[in-house]
């Protein structure tokens, strides 16, 4: 699967729902019918293929589960972590405590980042995205160092 990419300005509908950008629908394919959410860093959440779940999933196994680092956050990503069905429109459904947990309202914005999906609180990503722009050159030197 090629890398999601892209950023689209969405609207939970009152039902928490999440229409998904028809371009991230063709690169999913019709055999994807699933997807899972999971709380994210910077208070986001991710939205992961089956494929790609399972691939964290074999990476997480690789670490000792005799460090309480890796238990904590096992026990904190995989319990919240939602399996959530794709409709025949398009949309996810975004669980209520998901939601909650990292204060999700109306606006968001989706954006694909390589092997999955953030969702962001439509404010919360323009002021990450505004303080993080002037220091983009550093930030891609260091990320390939």
């Amino acid at each position: 699967m090629l890398p999601f990419t892209g950023t689209w300005p969405r609207a939970l509908d009152d039902k928490g729902r999440l229409a998904i950008p028809s371009s991230v629908q063709r690169d999913l394919g019709d055999d994807v019918k699933a997807l899972f959410v999971a709380p994210w860093t910077e208070q986001s959440l991710a939205v992961f293929t089956p494929a790609a779940f399972s691939a964290l999933a074999e990476r997480s196994s690789e670490k000792s589960a005799g460090r309480i680092d890796v238990r904590n956050y096992n026990r904190m990503f995989y319990a919240r972590a939602e399996r959530v069905d794709v409709d025949a429109q398009g949309r996810i459904r975004v669980p209520d405590r998901l939601r909650s947990l990292v204060d999700l309202q109306k606006d968001v914005v989706l954006l694909g980042v390589n092997d999955h999906l953030e969702l962001w609180d439509a404010q919360r990503w323009s002021q990450y995205e505004s303080g993080l722009n002037s220091q983009f050159d550093a930030i891609v030197e260091q990320a390939y160092e």
